[in-house]
């Protein structure tokens, strides 16, 4: 036999080791020339993020209170949208979405005020929740953020689980929407029981005004500037989604202007007001009054209530004053 032909024949024979390795790994790995395997890309899971409660007409869609002590207005919205046994029950894993999206304080209207967050978590523990756990995507240093915004602090002050935004906390989902399909997402908004979207009301340069449906952007990961470009389907295809057990809405301090971002006070309004909603669209439509907006003029409300996500006007609502 020639060298030539030597040759060949251990070539099938390495060839095929290789093989029988890549097998052994898994599928879609592969060894380097340093022998160092890497696993293929993580697989896009399907997952149900509807954890909307039923309709139910005894109650309102939308609950508005106006109070200096944020912790009583809380408590009383709970109660006319029909009490935390409604949203909560024994056992339940709930998470909470704030706005924790930049490098601000309370104060400065760009995030949600840490009072009611703490306040919103304290009624679900006791209504018997095993854990209530916290998390975003901000914008900024999600260290920087979570500390000057104060939430970060809750930890110290109850039993809140807060979960960082870390690389390995985020899996593929598929969205399965008009413009967002296969996109990464944290954990904790997907494994849990109940979902509360806590956002803060502020104008946007963009879509004039950010409230519940917007802050859906903070549950992703990867490259979101993208979605600005179809920015209108995008909140409506996070909506339709992510659909919450209860929107918590905070009005008490709004950045009028040059948001989302904002940084100087004179930006912001006091309004002391807190609404409650199980209606996505109602909630955020309702929030326009605050920046004196039309809902009807803004594409993304258009858009959600032709997908039947909720009202524009027309929902049930009371009002405290």
């Amino acid at each position: 036999m020639n060298d030539d032909k030597l040759k060949r024949r251990e070539f099938i024979k390495l060839a095929g080791k290789a093989s029988l390795l890549t097998v052994v790994f898994g599928g879609g790995g592969y060894l380097t020339s340093r022998n160092v395997y890497k696993p293929p890309e993580k697989a896009t899971v399907i997952v149900d993020c509807d954890k909307s409660v039923s309709l139910d007409p005894q109650y309102p869609d939308l609950v508005s209170i106006k109070s200096e002590d944020y912790g009583e207005a809380v408590a009383m919205g709970v109660e006319l949208i029909g009490g935390i046994s409604r949203f909560v029950s024994r056992g339940d894993i709930v998470t909470i979405k704030p706005n924790i999206g930049w490098d601000r304080t309370a104060e400065q209207g760009a995030n949600t005020n840490p009072v009611l967050i703490e306040a919103v978590a304290r009624l679900c523990l006791d209504a018997g929740a095993s854990k209530v756990v916290l998390s975003d995507v901000p914008c900024n240093d999600f260290r920087r953020t979570f500390i000057r915004s104060g939430i970060g602090a809750l930890s110290k002050k109850i039993d809140l689980d807060i979960i960082y935004p870390e690389q390995r906390r985020f899996v593929n989902v598929d969205l399965g929407g008009e413009v967002l399909g296969k996109w990464p997402v944290l954990r904790p908004f997907f494994e849990t029981d109940k979902l509360i979207n806590m956002p803060v009301v502020k104008h946007h340069n963009l879509t004039k005004i950010t409230a519940g449906m917007k802050n859906w952007y903070g549950v992703l990961g990867g490259p979101r500037n993208r979605l600005h470009q179809e920015i209108d389907a995008s909140i409506a295809d996070l909506a339709n989604f992510f659909r919450p057990t209860l929107i918590i809405v905070d009005a008490t301090r709004v950045l009028f202007r040059n948001g989302p971002v904002g940084g100087s006070l004179s930006d912001v309004e006091t309004h002391h007001t807190v609404m409650l909603a199980t209606d996505q669209v109602a909630a955020d439509s309702y929030s326009c009054r605050f920046l004196n907006l039309e809902p009807a003029s803004l594409g993304f409300l258009k858009m959600a209530e032709s997908r039947r996500l909720g009202k524009i006007k027309d929902y049930k609502l009371i009002e405290k004053i």
